[in-house]
């Protein structure tokens, strides 16, 4: 009897397998609703800060990485060949020293303080950066930065359009360390010495300073590298004659603009978004770009929408979030067969901190806030850009389609569209969490989890 119950219970348990396997496949089919869905590796969109930032230089004091090529990442990318995104990060009391650069920058404040200094021939300028502030750094310019804090770190995110080769750039550093050569070191001994009228082993002391290295040879270096510490009397002078524009909402013509000083452009319980376009700013309007900041609190949805010709650098700053992404399959794109549906693929990514996702012009995203969020977002293209939101009371543009029209494209009749469509009381950001899931879930006596 024994022997014959075991086949039997072996049956059973294979048959119970068999079900939830097939629940589960059912149940996986209508989440996709035979959508092709793209995560993490895969999901060509999506730059994780710890795989794809590439260090420049790191030391005690900080750090400077740069994000790979976009445009390496995928064909999808190709319009962003000559963007590249550069991540700087000092620790207190510390200088990044002066150099230039083949690009223009658009530099951002993420977190904490700076001094930005600017030198030209005719002299030179010194602003105090605080949180949301944005300044264009013209290529070619000498700059220097000081985090002037005893305890926060200064967080800066820079977006650099190299002007002599696409995708890449170089830094010009006035100062030998151990990082990197004086680029004044590359010129002959001749041409140092008519040019500071001056004899080389005084040049070679002064700036270059070989003899301090020759009698620090096995010793630790003081100069480890380009960001260095700086004593509290130093910085009290370089930020004597610093300007504060803390307080104005949009600058002059040259010096630096606070996103956050103006009223947001969308603005609810569940978040804020603030913008600066190329019309309001002529910095950005150099570049052909606008910068956005965002808040969303944790477990609230910006809708679905699209930009019309701007293409997003989206940079988390603080917090974690799920974004959906809809295109079509890549392989469609590059080659689409005659008589061929054409089917969307869904990229999904849960983004976190430091992270980059990079949103095409006319890809419909939505962007679910699974913890407080916080980023910035730089937009290429940006003149005469318009953004489209697919749900809401406000800015629908699905909402200003003719009922008569909306017969002929939805299964349903258009005046069931319509209702559907404008049933959504609430603009650009919502709980993510519909309120008829949410009564279902109290119905039960249980918490639904954020839908995304």
């Amino acid at each position: 009897m024994v022997r014959a119950r075991i086949p039997l219970l072996l049956l059973l348990g294979i048959l119970f397998l068999a079900s939830l396997s097939v629940s589960f496949g059912i149940r996986e089919q209508h989440e996709s609703q035979d959508v092709s869905v793209s995560r993490g590796k895969n999901n060509p969109f999506y730059f994780n800060s710890d795989r794809w930032f590439r260090t420049l230089f790191r030391n005690q004091f900080g750090h400077l990485r740069v994000l790979q090529r976009f445009d390496q990442r995928s064909n999808q990318l190709q319009n962003l060949e000559n963007y590249r995104v550069v991540e700087f990060e000092s620790k207190p009391n510390t200088l990044l020293l002066p150099h230039h650069a083949d690009a223009d920058f658009l530099l951002v404040v993420l977190n904490g303080r700076a001094v930005l200094t600017l030198v030209n021939p005719d002299g030179r300028d010194s602003y105090i950066l605080e949180q949301g502030h944005a300044q264009k750094i013209p290529a070619g310019t000498i700059f220097f930065l000081v985090n002037p804090d005893d305890n926060e770190n200064l967080r800066i995110i820079k977006l650099a359009v190299p002007v002599n080769n696409p995708h890449r750039f170089q830094d010009f550093f006035l100062s030998s360390t151990e990082a990197q050569q004086s680029y004044l070191q590359g010129f002959s001994k001749n041409i140092l010495e008519a040019s500071f009228d001056s004899d080389i082993k005084e040049i070679n002391r002064v700036l270059f300073g070989e003899e301090r290295q020759q009698q620090q040879q096995g010793q630790e270096s003081q100069q480890e590298g380009v960001i260095v510490e700086l004593k509290r009397e130093q910085i009290r002078e370089l930020t004597k004659h610093a300007k504060s524009s803390s307080k104005k909402s949009l600058s002059s013509e040259d010096e630096p603009f606070n996103l956050r000083n103006q009223k947001p452009i969308y603005s609810n319980k569940f978040g804020e978004f603030y913008e600066i376009t190329p019309k309001k700013n002529p910095q950005l309007r150099d570049l052909d770009v606008f910068l956005s900041y965002v808040d969303i609190k944790e477990g609230s949805l910006l809708l679905p929408h699209y930009n019309s010709k701007a293409i997003v650098i989206l940079v988390i700053n603080e917090g974690k979030a799920n974004i959906e992404l809809v295109g079509l399959k890549e392989e469609q794109q590059q080659q689409q067969q005659q008589d061929e549906r054409l089917e969307v693929q869904r990229y999904r990514a849960e983004v976190s901190e430091h992270d980059v996702f990079v949103i095409p012009a006319g890809h419909p995203v939505a962007i679910n806030a699974t913890s407080n969020l916080n980023f910035f977002a730089f937009g290429i293209n940006a003149e005469n850009n318009q953004r489209n939101f697919l749900a809401g009371e406000k800015d629908n543009v699905i909402s200003e389609i003719p009922t008569e029209v909306l017969d002929v494209t939805f299964p349903a009749s258009g005046e069931k569209v319509k209702k559907l469509i404008n049933k959504q009381s609430k603009s650009q950001f919502v709980d993510a969490q519909p309120e008829q899931q949410q009564r279902e879930e109290a119905r039960k006596g249980g918490k639904g989890p954020f839908v995304y």
